[in-house]
């Protein structure tokens, strides 16, 4: 098996109500799933191939819950990727060279016996974790922006955070509140207006998250 390992960062819009049932083991709380997630990969390697400064990302659409499967997925990569990267990309983000269950990249692959053929399109992405506002474009394929999930009285910024310590995507996420326009691809679903969004920092291999020692007090 193929050692890789990823750092980076992650924007994320799914179709559900802000902090995502499935976060909770909950089912969808508009019983299917769908989402699009754009991905900033600051270091990183598959082998000897490196994977430094590349962006990617996924469309994904589940009929029910994501455990229920017969979903579908196309992954975009940016041009500037190698063929070498683009092959090592595909290999990690549709689970192989991973132990079973380990990443969500596993698990959506698994869930999604639809493979669409990954496209090559210019990805532009800006993300600002601490301040809960990004943006991102797949030329041709999609638009998402996220911004802070407003407060239901005043519509101040509400900061919420969800941790994970032993989750297979991240160990800790800000939530957003996330709009989404696709605009082409093979993976379609209607406009995301005002749904739940999230940014995370990742460190994951084929072993899983890597979880970041804590200092002891």
């Amino acid at each position: 098996m193929t050692e890789w390992e990823i750092r980076g960062r992650e924007l994320v819009n799914c179709n559900c109500d802000f902090g995502c049932p499935c976060q909770f083991g909950n089912l969808p709380n508009r019983g299917n799933c769908e989402a699009a997630i754009v991905y900033q990969i600051d270091s990183g390697h598959y082998g000897g191939v490196k994977l430094d400064g590349l962006r990617v990302a996924a469309v994904y659409h589940w009929p029910k819950a994501i455990h229920e499967g017969n979903g579908q997925m196309q992954l975009i990569v940016d041009p500037s990727a190698s063929k070498e990267q683009r092959a090592a990309i595909e290999n990690i983000m549709t689970g192989k060279d991973t132990e079973e269950m380990a990443t969500m990249w596993f698990v959506y692959s698994a869930m999604s016996p639809t493979k669409h053929e990954t496209l090559v399109a210019p990805i532009k992405v800006e993300m600002d974790i601490e301040g809960r506002v990004g943006h991102a474009s797949v030329e041709g394929v999609f638009d998402v922006a996220l911004k802070p999930v407003p407060n239901i009285v005043s519509g101040e910024p509400h900061r919420v955070l969800i941790k994970l310590p032993n989750g297979f995507e991240f160990t800790e996420a800000e939530m957003a509140s996330g709009s989404t326009k696709i605009k082409g691809g093979a993976v379609r679903f209607a406009p995301l207006d005002d749904s739940h969004g999230h940014f995370a920092h990742l460190h994951l291999t084929g072993k899983g998250v890597v979880r970041e020692p804590v200092a002891a007090s």
